[in-house]
């Protein structure tokens, strides 16, 4: 006669779902959403180090901040957090047909909230070739990369050695006199450098997030959840809100200042 074992017992019992150390599937819930919910507040203040650098930086160089904004593609910003918002729907639908039991729903969800990050990752890519075709003197990708209509450059606002803000911003030909140049140049180089730190981290975490809305949907694929067990949904949708609400921030403080 066959003997079974502890785990075996315990996962015909609670289900295969469930880990050893759990007693019961709440629990198990209980822990991961805390475990979620601790990893969240860590980046949080991640993006406060930046937050607090974006506040002392826009007192010392509030003129600079005003010009450096206005060259920002302000539309195209405006379109990626129109698509975050829809994608943090979509997610909390996935969230609600997993808990339905609705699978086709499910992945029909988390497909769409993946071709909404990508669509967000291919706009703002667009937006900082444009910063970049520019310092190699081009009016814009198409250009650069063809190497077609190029002229000499007047503009580059990557932060480096090239870092050049143009004149007729005022950086450098205004009132106050070369004595200010410097200065003025340093406040528009450390905004350009803020704004890459900033929304490069948030892509960076857009990314992760699509890697993980990927592991969800193969999750699916395999009929791993049901509508007592769904929890990596809930706690990858999480996640996902975290990338929405970090872009409602940068949005306003970057491009409407």
């Amino acid at each position: 006669m066959a003997t079974i074992t502890h785990e075996e017992a315990h996962a015909h019992t609670h289900g295969p779902e469930l880990q050893h150390q759990f007693e019961t599937p709440e629990q198990q819930k209980e822990a991961a959403t805390l475990g979620m919910w601790a990893f969240l507040v860590t980046e949080i203040m991640l993006f406060g180090g930046i937050f607090m650098a974006y506040i002392v930086y826009r007192w010392a160089f509030p003129e600079a901040w005003e010009e450096a904004a206005a060259l920002l593609n302000t539309p195209l910003a405006a379109v990626n957090t129109v698509v975050l918002l829809v994608s943090s729907l979509t997610v909390a639908l996935a969230v609600n047909a997993a808990e339905e039991g609705n699978k086709r729903r499910l992945l029909t969800m988390l497909a769409l909230t993946m071709l909404l990050g990508l669509t967000f990752l291919v706009i703002k890519g667009y937006e900082y070739s444009e910063k970049f075709a520019h310092c190699a003197g081009a009016k814009d990708p198409i250009s650069w990369i063809t190497g077609s209509d190029l002229h000499e450059s007047h503009e580059c606002l990557v932060p480096g050695r090239g870092f050049h803000f143009p004149d007729e911003h005022g950086a450098a030909s205004g009132s106050h006199g070369t004595a200010k140049t410097a200065t003025t140049q340093s406040g528009h180089q450390l905004f350009f450098l803020l704004y890459f730190s900033a929304t490069g981290l948030h892509a960076i975490h857009m990314i992760i997030g699509l890697g993980v809305m990927g592991t969800i949907t193969v999750m699916a694929l395999r009929d791993r959840f049901s509508p007592t067990y769904f929890t990596p949904v809930e706690i990858g949708g999480l996640y996902w809100h975290l990338i929405d609400i970090i872009w409602v921030f940068l949005f306003p403080l970057f491009y409407l200042v």
